[in-house]
């Protein structure tokens, strides 16, 4: 196996200066090799650009609305020739990409995979699946279990799919297992339009990001597909944000391209100088106060 639910074994490594990429994408839905080519293409832009790392958005490889697709589209992440050639390409750039996987018993998850040095590091499962309005994935997708940071070439990091971040604890759960880069891939689709023209879908996604990158202070991407899906228009506004929410870059644009920013470790120093609010939190509390909660929730 290439992955285990935990991280593979590597040193740990402190958060190194570094140019990221954000990849606005437009996914064919269903069509993984024309997908792969999107991808490969995006990273030979990004490798140009001297970027050492690369964010795509969630279901990267394959588009949003599979529904009867999903086992067609699936990837044993040990056996997939896409994420193979994505392990291949990570010995010049890292790179998280989102796909179907098919896990041993065949299940499937909405999974996002964190590539580096040619092999995979991690992948995380979607843990909260929307099943609500226009959202079915319970439908089509098994739940992840597990919120676990990882050691990188850049720093610790955590991954969040979307609705993920919407669960306060997901981010929470994460910084306390030591994640100073948060990153969140996404299909949001377009809704509303709020104060200044701006889409009212992007101001929350961005008013949530900047509060979560505030009391966990770390550094946090977010990036949106583009395109229309099925009758759904995804709206990009990916962004990059630093310790104390300022916004290090965004994007206005809703078309494919990539979003550069430059993330200095020095502001996560000064975010956690001025806010320890990661070490000063009382995990024995946490723990005691849930297990009361639990007890009276569940009648045990």
């Amino acid at each position: 196996m290439l992955f285990s639910a935990a991280p593979i074994s590597r040193p740990t490594t402190r958060i190194q200066g570094m140019k990221v990429a954000i990849a606005q994408l437009e996914p064919i839905l269903g069509d993984v090799p024309a997908n792969l080519e999107k991808h490969l293409a995006r990273i030979d832009e990004a490798v140009r650009q001297q970027a050492k790392f690369i964010l795509f958005p969630e279901l990267s490889l394959t588009g949003y609305h599979l529904q009867d697709m999903v086992a067609d589209v699936a990837q044993e992440a040990d056996r997939s020739d896409p994420l193979r050639q994505l392990r291949e390409r990570s010995r010049d750039i890292s790179i998280v990409a989102g796909f179907v996987e098919q896990s041993p018993g065949i299940r499937f998850f909405n999974s996002a995979a964190f590539f580096e040095q040619g092999e995979i590091v991690h992948i995380h499962r979607k843990v909260y699946l929307p099943t609500y309005g226009m959202f079915d994935e319970g439908r089509d997708f098994g739940s992840g279990e597990t919120f676990r940071a990882f050691p990188t070439d850049q720093g610790r990091m955590g991954i969040l799919t979307c609705e993920d971040l919407w669960h306060t604890s997901s981010a929470f759960l994460l910084t306390q297992d030591g994640a100073e880069i948060i990153l969140i891939p996404s299909n949001s689709p377009i809704k509303g339009v709020g104060a200044e023209e701006e889409l009212a879908s992007q101001t929350t996604w961005l008013e949530l990001a900047r509060t979560t990158a505030r009391f966990q202070t770390v550094f946090l991407l977010y990036g949106n597909r583009v395109g229309c899906e099925e009758g759904i228009q995804f709206g990009g506004g990916s962004f990059a944000l630093d310790p104390n929410g300022r916004i290090l870059a965004r994007s206005t644009s809703r078309k494919e391209g990539l979003l550069f920013a430059e993330l200095d470790p020095e502001l996560l120093r000064e975010a956690r100088t001025c806010y320890p609010l990661v070490r000063d939190e009382k995990l024995d509390l946490v723990y005691r106060e849930l297990g009361r909660i639990r007890k009276r929730k569940f009648n045990l």
